[in-house]
């Protein structure tokens, strides 16, 4: 089981990716558990993801989660603004297999 954690500014706006990108998985037949947090809560459950994708609208953040996640094995990646906006939850799902190396 693979554990994914999407970070946004509030955690709720990427709920409708996170549904898409399940049945993605579902339909891969790749059993993953993934969910959305805000950036506050994200930063103190960084243990527990293999992957972390960051929504467009915290790019900003992703030089410290790096910095976070040195000497870890979590994979860190960001959705780019077009296929969030889309909410293409296939694409987002194939940038998730890449980083684990599905």
């Amino acid at each position: 089981m693979y554990d994914v954690m999407f970070v946004c500014s509030a955690g709720m706006s990427t709920s409708m990716l996170v549904e898409r990108v399940k049945k993605e998985a579902e339909k891969a037949g790749v059993e993953m558990e993934v969910y959305a947090m805000g950036e506050s809560e994200a930063k103190k459950n960084l243990d527990k993801p293999q992957v972390i994708l960051l929504g467009p609208q915290v790019r900003y953040m992703e030089f410290a989660f790096k910095k976070m996640l040195e000497g870890t094995d979590t994979k860190l990646g960001v959705i780019e603004m077009r296929t969030y906006g889309m909410m293409d939850g296939a694409k987002v799902y194939s940038q998730i297999a890449e980083l684990l190396g599905l």
